[in-house]
């Protein structure tokens, strides 16, 4: 069986094998970040993979869906893995990692629970850092139409003669 390498000559299985395995189910190394379970990868161009997948994790942690897999969250933030963006989001991941500690976690994370995690978000939701986040993800993730059809939303109606014949008074919650 021919296992696919990555461009950096490092086979997922050894990337896998390889990595540090955190305790949120990513793998991080050499580059790259991927799900623990392989479900998806990705190579950071800008970014340290370990402030990736912080991240990601951020992400998920603002706009919390279980139905959403976490590679439309990899995609909403890829944005952010740019040389011009990479100085504020390595500043802003090391506050976050920073709050973490000072509520006794060793980083962000490292933090188990998903409400430590909020907390810890809450204590910094003011700054320009979550704001730039939080915005972006509005649209990086809800603008991604493969994420549309979890939500029940069939998308734009009007090249369809709009939604007055198109369900607009099904109302079965009545």
């Amino acid at each position: 069986m021919n296992t696919p390498k990555t461009p950096r000559g490092m086979t997922r299985r050894q990337l896998l094998s390889n990595a540090a395995i955190l305790g949120t189910g990513f793998a991080v190394g050499g580059g790259f970040i991927a799900a623990a379970d392989a479900a998806w990868a990705r190579e950071v161009q800008a970014l340290q993979p370990q402030t990736f997948a912080t991240l990601v994790q951020m992400a998920r942690d603002i706009y919390p869906h279980d139905k959403v897999g976490d590679e439309f969250y990899v995609l909403a933030v890829s944005g952010y893995d740019t040389p011009e963006a990479a100085p504020a989001i390595e500043a802003g991941i090391a506050a976050l990692d920073a709050a973490a500690r000072g509520k006794g976690f060793g980083s962000y994370l490292d933090t188990g629970w998903e409400r430590d995690r909020v907390d810890i978000l809450r204590g910094i939701e003011d700054s320009a850092f979550f704001q730039q986040i939080r915005g972006g993800l509005v649209t990086g993730l809800y603008n991604q139409k493969a994420v549309w059809p979890i939500f029940g939303y069939e998308g734009a109606s009007y090249e369809q003669g709009g939604y007055i014949d198109r369900g607009f008074n099904d109302i079965n919650w009545l």
